[in-house]
């Protein structure tokens, strides 16, 4: 493959740790070993997570475009947003964000707290828009891009999740070329990834990076859209324009896309009592905290995956932690107890 053609600009500190989880490990029966892959500790950046190695290399194509504004779209929550005026900030760029009212929930401090406080804090431009729930391209991302041409400014516009971007993937055939390099150092080989999938391009980007390795059908996506089938048509372009521009060299096969859809109920960003449950577990074992929108899922799924038998007896299962956490202050009212 052809990664190194793609240039990428630093935001991050470089290989993020494999922890081994011993007490989840336990508390799941003890016959499956698993570990995480902490993206959430990833960058010095507004507490990084999984977009920031999306980024690394789109920005390289925002400087050469001239631009001075970077224009994206996201949730009230999102933490793609809240990368992006990260990152915007690092480069001494302007920043507009879109955030739409993707998540039927109405926690009092939603709108104030977490990602979108954060976003705000680092100077962004927020703008709230009362549209429902759609990983596709949107009139009003296309609005604000607008807004900054009339303005006098340079728009770079980047999709919701980075993901439809032309670059969206490229950070995670990076990420399966690093997991590569460290299982060396530990010595064994993962028979598992699990991974949360909304948008994406995180898994499509392993994907294509898993695919060069023969092991693509070991990373499970655990749905978080409720909207499965849209999604898996949104991996599917994103694992075919990504391998094509790093020459993977053959054809990913339907197989190779592994998206389960059972846990992604109620809705998108509303979790559920098992949801809620995975992340009490997590806390409560591993002091790792994740969250109800993405990880709380993925969490549930690993959880509940491994109750039933899915992994077989000694397997090596890599979680992969994308990050996400600050938008657990927008559910204060769930956990208020603990």
């Amino acid at each position: 493959m052809k990664l190194d053609a793609f240039e990428r600009y630093p935001l991050t500190f470089g290989p993020t740790p494999i922890e081994f989880l011993p007490r989840l490990s336990a508390a799941l029966g003890g016959k499956v070993e698993i570990y995480a892959k902490r993206e959430d500790c990833n960058s010095g950046l507004a507490m990084g997570g999984n977009k920031l190695r999306k980024l690394e290399y789109i920005v390289p194509d925002a400087i050469q475009a001239g631009a001075d504004t970077l224009v994206s779209i996201g949730g009230v929550q999102s933490n793609h947003t809240r990368m992006v005026a990260a990152t915007a900030a690092k480069l001494g760029m302007k920043c507009v964000v879109v955030q739409e009212s993707w998540v039927p929930h109405h926690d009092a401090v939603y709108d104030r707290v977490g990602n979108i406080l954060m976003t705000r804090l680092m100077g962004a431009d927020s703008r709230l828009v009362d549209e429902g729930f759609d990983i596709g391209i949107r009139q009003s991302w296309e609005n604000a891009i607008q807004s900054v041409w009339d303005a006098g400014g340079v728009p770079y516009a980047i999709p919701a999740g980075a993901s439809v971007h032309k670059f969206g993937g490229l950070g995670y055939v990076a990420f399966a070329q690093e997991v590569a390099e460290q299982e060396k150092e530990l010595g064994f080989t993962f028979d598992y990834i699990i991974v949360c999938v909304v948008t994406g391009s995180t898994q499509a980007g392993m994907i294509v990076g898993f695919a060069d390795q023969d092991r693509a059908h070991r990373v499970i996506g655990i749905d978080a859209s409720a909207t499965p089938e849209q999604t898996r048509t949104q991996v599917r372009q994103i694992v075919d324009n990504t391998a094509s521009l790093v020459e993977l060299g053959r054809p990913v096969r339907e197989d190779e896309i592994v998206i389960l859809e059972d846990y992604a109920y109620p809705a998108y960003g509303v979790p559920s009592d098992e949801t809620n449950d995975a992340i009490r577990l997590a806390a409560q074992t591993e002091a790792m905290i994740t969250d109800p929108v993405y990880e709380g899922k993925s969490m549930q799924g690993l959880i509940d995956l491994t109750k039933k038998g899915f992994f077989p007896e000694g397997s090596k299962v890599l979680y992969v932690h994308l990050g996400g956490t600050p938008a657990i202050n927008g559910y204060s009212y769930y956990y208020r107890n603990g």
